[in-house]
């Protein structure tokens, strides 16, 4: 079965061998069919995509290349979609029309929701595993070989935003499970990336306190509190507030595992 990758690199993958195409604007009109996936793509969204606002008197010809080429390349494989044919004429452009497990996207997307499933129902060990398998599609930033304009930047943003609430959810499971220990490396560098996110602190901060590193924790609390104040003028949220409160009252831990 033809299998399509956009988390990280586009790939076309059939019997473990890639045959995504080489050429820059074809295999940028396969990520934009990809990142729009059983949408139709309007003909005007292809050429901004490929053009910007001066798309060539050609554009139209020039694009149903492109497609033919696509075409030919899914042919070339034996790949066909849901309902026969993989790529699509419509009236106002042309379709992908892939199953689910064709897509890592889409396939991400469905471990995300089952990881976040079991999270609900308590049963945090088997989310993490699951949420473990999702993060471990991720191979780079989306597409991260194809000039992606701002065209799709709504879906490359969700697509990106989707992985870290997996990781989020992913930490909390392993956090039910009393990995306090091993998530702190972990949470030390992720508030180094992602410095302004209020949930990985207060993650940290409570990993810290939970084993016994009481003094780091409030100097994570700090540390946060001076970043927010020097990039945007801000004090921690009333949640973060608290949670400091209970690290200097000596709380019992078990209440400062912040709500994801």
């Amino acid at each position: 079965m033809l299998r399509f990758n956009i988390l990280g690199g586009l790939e076309v993958r059939h019997d473990g061998v890639d045959f995504a195409p080489t050429a820059p604007k074809v295999r940028a009109v396969l990520a934009l069919l990809l990142l729009r996936a059983n949408q139709t793509v309007s003909q005007d969204a292809i050429f901004h995509w490929l053009w910007g606002d001066r798309p060539p008197r050609s554009a139209a010809t020039t694009t149903q290349t492109y497609i033919y080429q696509l075409r030919n390349l899914f042919e070339r494989v034996g790949a066909t979609g849901p309902s026969g044919q993989l790529l699509l004429t419509r009236p106002a452009g042309y379709r992908l029309s892939v199953r689910e497990d064709q897509l890592d996207a889409t396939v991400f997307a469905r471990l995300c929701r089952e990881g976040d499933s079991l999270l609900d129902q308590g049963r945090a060990a088997e989310a993490v595993q699951v949420l473990r398998r999702a993060l471990s599609m991720w191979r780079g930033s989306v597409l991260d070989d194809v000039s992606v304009g701002a065209w799709a930047s709504a879906e490359v943003t969700h697509l990106t935003e989707l992985q870290m609430r997996a990781l989020e959810l992913r930490i909390e499971a392993d956090a039910r499970l009393g990995r306090h220990r091993e998530l702190i490396t972990e949470l030390r560098a992720l508030v180094a990336v992602h410095p302004l996110n209020e949930w990985l602190h207060a993650y940290l901060i409570s990993s810290l306190n939970r084993c016994g590193r009481r003094a780091e924790a409030l100097s994570a609390y700090q540390s946060l509190r001076q970043t927010l104040a020097d990039e945007l003028g801000l004090e921690p949220t009333p949640e973060l507030q608290d949670l400091q409160r209970q690290v200097l009252n000596g709380a019992d831990a078990r209440l400062l595992v912040p709500a994801g």
